[in-house]
Formats: structure tokens, sequence, C-alpha cells
């Protein structure tokens, strides 16, 4: 059995890890030149059309190999001269023909925007981590299982600044094992009837805080709710959790119980009869936070400090 076969199926819960765990990394590689800074998606050629993407096949295999391997691979022995906007120092190019998921390079950033991709170059970098796994200059995946997905239009819906995207309409491709057992088109915004509209996340945390302000805040025991809040908005586009933005560890220091409560009960019942549109990932409703941060004044006038 080859190398590739051996390597466990990697799952959607998997790739939401190694998602975070890639983003520290970029963050940790050049603190102050690489924070934020956005990353180069990999590409897939599909019927002729080469698309944008931002999935971490690649990257998912390297994660999987024994440690001395992945050191030395996933350590990116390819990265040197790296940008910041190209942490891993290099890109990857996918085909997808008929029913299966091939790599069929391995290019220097930029690469193929600059059209100097060396060929000769990314061949040898695909045998260095497949080996024999190499069939007619290209990589079957077989290691993958899960889904991909690229944009129909350039309409974001939501980026962490780095490298995830979720687009208002994109298509969806689910592989087994380096098969495509489906494809279809969704699109990640469904409006509610009522709902209040999101696409814009910058401008929810405002919506919340008029919400607030609307609440009476000026109690007898004097609590004080000045802090920094985290709401949930969940699935259905309803508010469904309000905690203060401290470990546990913090809130337990500084918060007294009945203050605490006080607080998070204020929140949570002011905004709970908000009713949102709601948001997708590859087209399933996705819970999302919002960062807000309130000051009270003494006599009770809420102050917006999130920005």
């Amino acid at each position: 059995m080859g190398q590739a076969k051996q390597i466990q199926i990697v799952t959607a819960d998997f790739m939401k890890r190694f998602l975070k765990v890639f983003l520290l990394l970029c963050l940790n590689f050049s603190s102050s030149e690489l924070f934020a800074s956005p990353q180069t998606p990999d590409y897939i050629i599909i019927k002729g059309d080469t698309i944008p993407t931002y999935n971490l096949l690649l990257e998912s295999y390297l994660q999987q190999l024994d440690t001395v391997e992945s050191q030395r691979l996933f350590g990116l022995a390819f990265r040197s001269g790296a940008s910041t906007n190209c942490w891993r120092g290099y890109q990857a190019i996918y085909l997808l023909q008929g029913d299966s998921l091939f790599l069929i390079n391995i290019i220097n950033c930029g690469a193929f925007r600059n059209k100097s991709i060396d060929k000769t170059e990314s061949l040898k970098r695909m045998k260095t981590i497949f080996g024999a796994g190499v069939r007619q200059n290209r990589v079957f995946l077989n290691w993958f299982s899960g889904i991909i997905n690229y944009p129909i239009d350039n309409s974001i819906l939501r980026w962490d600044g780095v490298f995830y995207r979720i687009y208002e309409r994109e298509t969806i491709v689910r592989i087994d094992l380096g098969r495509v057992t489906e494809m279809r088109n969704v699109t990640n915004y469904e409006d509610v009837p009522g709902g209040i509209d999101r696409r814009d996340k910058d401008k929810i945390s405002k919506i919340l805080f008029k919400k607030l302000k609307r609440a009476r805040w000026k109690n007898s025991e004097e609590y004080d709710c000045s802090t920094k809040y985290l709401v949930t908005i969940n699935e259905y586009g309803i508010v469904s959790k309000v905690r203060i933005l401290d470990s546990d560890a913090e809130i337990q220091r500084y918060y007294d119980p009945e203050e605490y409560d006080f607080c998070i009960g204020k929140m949570y019942n002011s905004l709970k009869t908000l009713k949102f549109d709601i948001i997708k990932d590859k087209g399933v409703p996705i819970a999302e936070d919002i960062y807000i941060e309130i000051w009270v004044e003494d006599n009770g006038k809420l102050e917006n400090w999130t920005d």
C-alpha cells in the first residue's frame, strides 16, 4: 500500500483545526509585517478555467506525515524568500478532470500570475513529497475527503483578513478520496422576512448598540457593565448567547457573580428579539460572534466603544 493510502482521511473538522494553526503560524512568522496580510490562494483548473481557491489541500497531506518528514517539508523547505503575502513560499495548482482531482504543480509565489512557472522545479518538488505517487507529472489526491469551494462571483460575505473567505455565491465540490461525489452551486446568504441585513459585518455592532441603548442600565446595585462582549448570532439569525470577552480566570477574579449575571442578562434580554438574515458557509447556516464594547456612565447613559 502506498504512503498516501496510509494517511488518515482528512475531515472537515481537521481542516478547520489546521486552518487555525496555519493562521497562527502566519502571524508568528513576522508579526510586524505579516499581521493580517492577505495570503495568496491556490488555483484549480476546471473545464479550462483557472480559478483561485482557498482550500489547503497540500498542507493537509504534509501535516499527516511522520514528524521528521512533516517538519522538513511543512517546515517549508520551499519558502526561501517568501513574501508576507505568501507565507507558505509556494502555491499549488490542481486539476479537476472527469471525476478526479489532481495536483499538477507546486509553483513559486506569483509564478502563475507572472506566467513564469518552472515546470521542472515544480515536478522536482512533487517528487520530493510524493515519490512514486507522481504519475504522468501529476498526483491523484487519494488522501483527501472533504469539500472544496470556489467563487461564482467576487461578492465576499466574510473574510478573516488573511486567508479564509466566504463568498455569497460559490460552487462546492464534495470529494471522497480524490473522487468527485457532488458538485453544486450554493448561495451563502438568505434573506429572512423581517430580518436585519448583515452582509456588512462591520455594521452589526452598531445595530446591536442601538438596541442596547434603549435599555435601562442605571440600577440600584450600581452594577457596572462597561466591558467587552461577544454576541453570538446563531445559524437561525437569532441572538443566542452573550459572553464577556475575558478568560474564566479573569471573570472569577474581577467580577462579582451577581454583577456578572446582571450584565449578561441585561445584554441578552436587550438583544434577544432581534432577527437577522442568515449567513452560510458552503451552503450550511453558521453561527457568528460579533464583538462589541460598551461604556456605561454613572447616569446610565451608554457609549459605544467598539471602534
